[in-house]
């Protein structure tokens, strides 16, 4: 029975946290060392079975600890180092010289070795923004028509919400400092 004044910490120092288990220890017993007839002498020099073990890492689990420490209210926010795209990338023209800005503007990034996830159904910007935000990358390029006509673009960044006005041609610079700078 737990007993606060004979614990190491007194109770008023003790916290409570959310925790995930995303690793598991699993006892064997001597049911594979028994194959093997790996025996250690114990101290007294008696012949004894090895007992085993095995600590694993549930990678399926590993999703749901990021996704519990990377969220908010909207869906996910993926961290770089294990988001699925690098980038995501909308197009809100429905015209021709928008579409030809959008998609040169993807070939680049895709030439450059950006992963790119680019979204040009023919739904509402609305949609398309909720569908962003639920997928959570980082960073989207925004191309509406008014923008592309100045060779500009906008960055979103998912975790603050904040918009970069960026000329087309200073994309690879700012891409560059984002991603040195963003979890």
């Amino acid at each position: 029975k737990y007993n606060p004044d004979q614990a190491p910490l007194k109770k008023d120092a003790l916290k409570t946290a959310r925790a995930i288990e995303i690793g598991h220890i699993f006892y064997f017993g001597t049911k594979y060392t028994d194959i093997f007839q790996a025996y250690i002498q114990d101290v007294s020099g008696k012949k004894v079975m090895l007992h085993s073990g095995s600590y694993g890492i549930g990678v399926s689990r590993l999703v749901g600890a990021i996704i519990e420490a990377h969220h908010d209210e909207k869906g996910i926010i993926w961290p770089k180092n294990v988001a699925p795209f690098d980038i995501g990338l909308i197009n809100l023209g429905r015209d021709e010289k928008t579409t030809l800005f959008a998609n040169t503007l993807y070939q680049t990034l895709c030439q450059q070795n950006i992963d790119v996830l680019y979204d040009d159904r023919a739904v509402s910007a609305g949609i398309k923004f909720a569908d962003a935000d639920l997928l959570g990358l980082a960073w989207t390029i925004i191309i509406g028509a008014k923008n592309a006509a100045l060779n500009k673009v906008e960055f979103k960044s998912r975790r603050t919400g904040e918009m970069h006005l960026v000329d087309v041609q200073d994309i690879a610079s700012f891409y560059k400092k984002i991603y040195s700078c963003t979890i």
